[in-house]
Formats: structure tokens, sequence, C-alpha cells
């Protein structure tokens, strides 16, 4: 069977995750991929404004050419905890289509590594267990190196609607001041 059918017997909604240009980045002790042609641009860390009523992944807004832009802690999204601060954390301004039409949204990120080129053929499905976030929001994994790099799909893992379901699922966990 080929890899392309696999991804869809995994949960993966999408047919095939194109070949391209990734940024890669840090996020606790893992290494996730996304999309440059959804990445606007890459910010160093800074003042946030909490907003109230928001589902702890969202960790406040911060402002990008006069619009408030959500940022998003995949860490307490994925379930490993809220991530600290440190001097290589930055945020990560991404598109995302929605209902609405697009938006930008922050990733909050522990480090950006680089930015790879990855064939189609070297993207493999996403695994049907063992991985510490839901496969529906693995487009593929690739080895670079020693290790394997989860390529998220930006458009679930950054949907409203996801970020709504997580907030009713995620255990509350303290906010740690930024």
């Amino acid at each position: 069977m080929s890899q392309v059918a696999m991804a869809g017997l995994h949960g993966n909604a999408s047919t095939a995750v194109p070949a391209g240009q990734y940024l890669t980045f840090v996020l606790g002790d893992e290494t996730y991929a996304i999309g440059t042609l959804a990445t606007k641009e890459i910010i160093e860390h800074g003042q946030m404004t909490r907003v109230p009523m928001m589902p702890q992944s969202i960790r406040g807004v911060i402002n990008v050419r006069g619009a408030a832009v959500p940022v998003i802690d995949l860490g307490l999204q994925f379930g490993t905890g809220i991530m600290a601060i440190g001097r290589r954390t930055c945020v990560v301004i991404v598109e995302v289509e929605g209902e609405a039409g697009a938006h930008d949204v922050g990733i909050l990120v522990d480090a950006v590594n680089e930015v790879v080129e990855i064939a189609a053929a070297d993207i493999e499905p996403p695994p049907a267990f063992g991985a510490k976030i839901r496969t529906d929001f693995i487009a593929g994994m690739y080895k670079l190196k020693d290790k394997f790099v989860v390529i998220l799909d930006s458009a679930r893992v950054l949907s409203a609607d996801e970020m709504a379901v997580f907030a009713q699922a995620a255990p509350q966990v303290p906010q740690e001041t930024a």
C-alpha cells in the first residue's frame, strides 16, 4: 500500500503531505515541523497580554503591526505541560484558514532550528500509536539525522474548533508568568 493511502488509515484527512520547505522547531524534547508556506514570520518572545476566559493553551495576545495575534502554547495543547520561557523562546506566526477567512496565530516554541527541504518520498505516514499527540494533527513524519520530526498539520492543530476541544479536555495547569 502506498504511503499516501496509508496516511488515510491513521486518522489524517489530508491525502498527501506535499514536498517542500518546512520550518523545524523544538518544543520540549521533541522536534516538529510546519510548512513554510503557512509561516509568515518568526519573532522574539516579548510582552504578551493575557485575555480572560481563554483556554489555558492560549497564553495571550501579542501586537504584530497593530493586530492582536493569539499565541498558543503547544505544550499545553498537546498535554505535555506549560512551556518555560527561555532565552531562545520565540513565536512563529502562522496564517491559518478558518470559517471566517485567514487569520494569524502565534506558536510559542522553545527554539527554531532550520528550514529543511523534504521530498514527498521521505515523508512517512503518521504512526498508528505511540506519539505524544493525537495522530490527526500529524501530517507526516520525517527522519532528520537520528530522530523523527513530527510534521504538523497547521490547519488542524491551530483551528479555533480544535483549540476549543483541547480546552475542554486539557487538565487545568497553573499559568506561568511570562
